[in-house]
């Protein structure tokens, strides 16, 4: 979600934001009437992080400024993306910057809130923020987050405010369908009131089906990714990049997991969470797949591991013989294919010159050896 959207949410749990305006374009709109009193922060709206310190937010002393700052930023680039929008707000000035923000964690079955008494853009490189695994949502306790914010917020009266606006964030977050809330900076006012700054609010994509703004954002996105993530998408792989040379085809999310643990533990870096199932067993079910890491250059290696049991193995493996007769590229593939008839798999493979791993640790061997000598 951007910026104003994730406000608008706060502000409906009851959440302090700024009282600001969205504006985007200036050539044909007219300046917001609502702004009114300067200086103003000038916010481009994009969907990716680190907008601060890549120049997205600007400071105007007057109408004539802000305007010249929404037009720079409208005609910038943040992160690959370009803003449509920008969000005015005036620029508040606050005694102190906090981090207050929730997340789901695996861990904590459910809900984990973190709390910093310092935040904003140098949030990575302070203290790590104190964790609260509450779970469910039914199992907030302000008494227990009461224990753990007293050595870190000096201040009852700011432990109180934080407290009240946790439980706020759970209620959001649980009947919003978030899996992620993130107030940073949220700001402590002269007057002791807190005011979130700014916000970042990610949704589940997956209760799309039972709530129609998140179907909507859903469609958002779509729209805005290339024609090898769509294709991707459209056979219902799960597709997450990150950093890594080792793209990694899958099939279910536990073993797409399991073989990116064994990459990172080995050496190498994954580039990707790929998860490929429920099985598809035809070259199109897998062409989308190959294709996004084929044309990824930071992808040196691609490995390949699939395990099936309802999946006939062999047919995988003729779908694969296809994939890379029509290959252009010359990335080397690592194969590991367990499950039904995977007997028959061998001898296929070696019809285009590969083989087959007898275990995912042999073939993540491989694929970590390849990654480090095509560096």
């Amino acid at each position: 979600m951007l910026e104003h959207e994730a406000k608008r949410l706060l502000r409906f749990a009851g959440i302090d934001i700024p009282h600001g305006a969205l504006y985007s374009d200036v050539a044909g709109n007219a300046w917001p009437a609502v702004i009114e009193r300067y200086p103003v922060a000038v916010k481009a709206q994009v969907h990716g992080g680190g907008r601060g310190k890549q120049g997205g937010v600007l400071k105007a002393d007057n109408a004539i400024a802000a305007t010249e700052a929404a037009r720079q930023l409208l005609a910038a680039s943040f992160s690959g993306e370009q803003p449509q929008s920008v969000l005015i707000e005036p620029w508040i000035a606050v005694q102190r910057e906090m981090y207050l923000a929730l997340t789901v964690d695996g861990r904590a079955d459910g809900y984990v809130l973190m709390y910093a008494p310092r935040g904003g853009m140098e949030i990575e490189e302070s203290a790590p923020p104190l964790r609260y695994a509450i779970g469910t949502p039914q199992r907030f306790r302000g008494h227990v987050l009461r224990g753990l914010l007293e050595p870190a917020e000096p201040d009852y009266r700011v432990r109180e405010k934080v407290i009240v606006l946790a439980q706020r964030l759970v209620e959001l977050a649980a009947s919003h369908d978030c899996t992620t809330v993130e107030i940073n900076p949220l700001g402590l006012l002269e007057d002791g009131s807190l005011v979130a700054l700014d916000a970042r609010i990610a949704r589940d994509e997956w209760a799309a089906f039972r709530n129609a703004d998140i179907a909507r954002l859903v469609g958002e996105e779509q729209g805005r990714a290339d024609a090898r993530l769509l294709a991707c998408l459209e056979m219902k792989h799960m597709y997450v990049r990150l950093d890594g040379d080792i793209g990694l085809i899958s099939g279910g999310a536990g073993m797409t997991m399991a073989a990116m643990d064994m990459i990172a533990a080995l050496g190498g870096h994954p580039a990707c969470f790929l998860d490929a199932s429920p099985g598809p067993t035809s070259a199109r079910g897998y062409r989308p797949a190959i294709n996004m890491l084929d044309a990824d250059p930071a992808v040196k290696v691609i490995l390949v591991s699939i395990f099936g049991g309802g999946t006939q193995m062999q047919r995988v493996a003729h779908a694969m013989k296809d994939l890379m007769a029509e290959r252009a590229s010359t990335k080397p593939v690592v194969f590991r294919l367990d499950g039904t008839h995977v007997d028959q798999v061998p001898e296929i493979l070696a019809q285009f010159g590969a083989r087959n791993h007898d275990s995912l640790e042999s073939a993540v061997a491989e694929a970590v050896k390849l990654a480090g000598r095509t560096a």
